[in-house]
């Protein structure tokens, strides 16, 4: 931890320790006098306890915000005995007998009967509920040994079954909201935590779990063990309350809008899109445009079925003008997710045929049948022989076509509804905008392209920065180039990819770093 920092963030957590110092005034009836209830907020949370107390004052419990003589019940979440009574050290107890020390499965069950249930051995907290300290990664995983799990997540296989979301999803926040104010490097470090934990085969419960793993900087534990202690992260609620972090965030969700110009839409004061759309000054690009046209269905999700549909649509079309071609659903539905915000198509031709006029002849033929809301058309800019980029981020050199289609949708059987005087059927929309990327690569670059186009992000990202600090190669989305033996490394499958860079193949699915 920065120790300048620690005094701070240690005066913090002990104010969130502390219960709140004034009582709620009574505006409930007192059904169950003799019990009087504590909630500890250590591992759950002040806006669960928050709750919690009042659900049980409703029901007619009497629920106190302070720790005080009259308590009678103390109840824990996600706290052994051991950790209750050290609680109670901390706060100057000192009989702590006196009270019930109760896990919340106590509460819940006084909640559905809506009376106070016995206090039995299964719901008390007691010694002999201790067992010896057992390692969790001895317990769980017998082979997992945090000393040798790898700084690169292209040498770890990462599916969707996330056992720590509650860390990852603050670690995202936190790393959006430097994303924001381009800090990159603060950016990268909750990224590269967030896909560590992503990997783990358990759940963290403890600071020891997370001991000899890699990205584990000073501000990533801090965030760690306010969670483990507290149920959630005081810093990432910070950063989801943040004007600045809203206004960003809302602002981002249109299409066509990046960091650069929402930082130029809240210095000009504004705050909402209402806003943003009755500004006259500004001057929106055309992509802008549509996002705010049809912003109620891009900012929805995409959903499996729907990006089949669209498969189906795309599939079909190219196929007109190129029976052979392959076309392939890269990103986010590759890798196994059931849902996403665009759906990404790679398109190329295994024969000797090629047609540069494809996409353009694919565009036309939409805008004929009525699919096609909008089309921003990019040329290839590659040149033969060109060395891969250095840049872990960089945009390739393919032609593409980022468009809007409209797929229609099926309408639901609406006979329940025609009584109804007010139901117009023409009313009903019968069709969804869906964002499409199409992407368009030469045969022989078909399986750079495709590993870059599957993602994630992060495993991109690493990928490269292992061929480079690891093999001494360049790799991008075109090509792997050998810089000591000076050559271009031809691939036909992504397996051999992996092979070229001394790797063990990691499945689509096993990607989601």
């Amino acid at each position: 931890m920065d120790r300048t920092r620690a005094p701070a963030l240690l005066s913090q957590r002990k104010r969130q320790k502390g219960m709140p110092s004034s009582n709620p005034s009574c505006n409930y009836e007192i059904k169950f006098s003799k019990f009087v209830i504590f909630i500890m907020q250590r591992k759950m949370g002040k806006t669960r306890r928050t709750f919690l107390m009042e659900l049980a004052r409703r029901k007619g419990f009497r629920v106190e915000s302070e720790l005080s003589d009259s308590v009678t019940h103390i109840v824990a979440e996600n706290n052994s005995y051991l950790e209750v009574l050290d609680w109670l050290r901390e706060q100057a107890v000192g009989d702590s007998s006196r009270f019930e020390l109760l896990d919340i499965s106590w509460f819940t069950a006084c909640m559905e009967a809506g009376r106070p249930v016995d206090s039995d051995m299964k719901y008390r907290l007691t010694e002999q509920d201790q067992s010896p300290p057992v390692n969790i990664l001895e317990s769980k995983v017998p082979s997992f040994i945090p000393s040798k799990v790898s700084q690169y997540s292209c040498q770890r296989k990462t599916t969707l079954n996330n056992y720590n979301k509650k860390f990852t999803d603050a670690f995202e926040i936190m790393a959006e909201n430097y994303e924001f104010k381009e800090s990159e490097i603060f950016c990268l470090e909750f990224l590269r935590a967030a896909s560590v934990l992503k990997f783990l085969p358990f759940p963290v419960t403890r600071m020891k779990d997370i001991q000899e793993l890699p990205c584990m900087g000073d501000r990533v534990r801090d965030v760690i063990e306010e969670i483990i202690e507290e149920g959630e992260s005081s810093r990432a609620k910070e950063v989801l309350d943040d004007e600045r972090y809203k206004a960003f965030k809302l602002f981002t969700s249109v299409f066509g809008v990046g960091v650069k110009t929402s930082e130029k839409w809240y210095r000009k004061g504004l705050r909402t899109l209402e806003e943003v759309k009755a500004d006259k000054t500004l001057k929106l690009s055309k992509m802008q445009r549509a996002g705010f046209l049809y912003y109620e269905d891009l900012v929805s999700c995409v959903s499996k079925a729907e990006a089949d549909a669209v498969n189906l649509i795309v599939k079909n079309t190219v196929c007109t003008f190129l029976p052979d071609a392959l076309v392939t659903i890269t990103g986010g539905f590759r890798r196994g997710k059931k849902i996403g915000h665009d759906i990404d198509f790679l398109i190329t031709n295994p024969g000797s045929r090629e047609d540069d006029e494809l996409l353009h002849k694919v565009v036309d033929l939409w805008k004929k049948q009525g699919l096609l809301l909008y089309c921003d058309m990019i040329e290839s800019t590659f040149l033969k022989e060109q060395l891969p980029s250095r840049q872990v981020d960089a945009m390739d050199h393919f032609q593409k076509c980022f468009a809007i289609l409209k797929l229609y949708q099926p309408r639901a059987d609406n006979s329940s509804c025609n009584t109804s005087k007010h139901f117009d059927l023409a009313e009903v929309k019968d069709w969804k905008a869906i964002r499409v990327d199409l992407v368009i690569t030469p045969f022989e670059q078909y399986a750079y392209a495709l590993l870059g186009w599957t993602g994630s992000r992060q495993f991109g990202r690493d990928l490269r920065r292992f061929a480079n600090h690891e093999r001494k190669m360049i790799l991008d989305n075109h090509a792997l180039y050998d810089r000591r033996k000076r050559i271009f490394l031809k691939a036909g499958s992504e397996e051999e990819i992996f092979a070229h860079l001394g790797l063990d193949y990691v499945e689509p699915w096993e990607r989601n770093a």
